[in-house]
């Protein structure tokens, strides 16, 4: 009686779908998808952000006097 049997899926499936309905199912699942969308965007767009954080530039010059304190 444990949770890998097939049957006891197809029941606990069978009892969401009567709960709540294929079409709100259907909102939910679509909303859930485009947040994990967007949330893949942001992660790929700040990764962009941070790799050009490593990536500066380098100043060249000579030091013409010291200051001595």
């Amino acid at each position: 009686m444990g949770f890998s049997s097939p049957w006891h899926w197809l029941v606990v499936l069978l009892i969401v779908v009567l709960i709540f309905g294929t079409k709100k199912l259907r909102n939910i699942g679509s909303d859930v998808g485009g947040a994990v969308k967007e949330f893949k965007k942001a992660m790929k767009d700040n990764g962009a952000e941070d790799s050009s954080d490593k990536t500066g530039t380098t100043i060249e010059g000579e030091v013409t006097e010291k200051n001595k304190q």
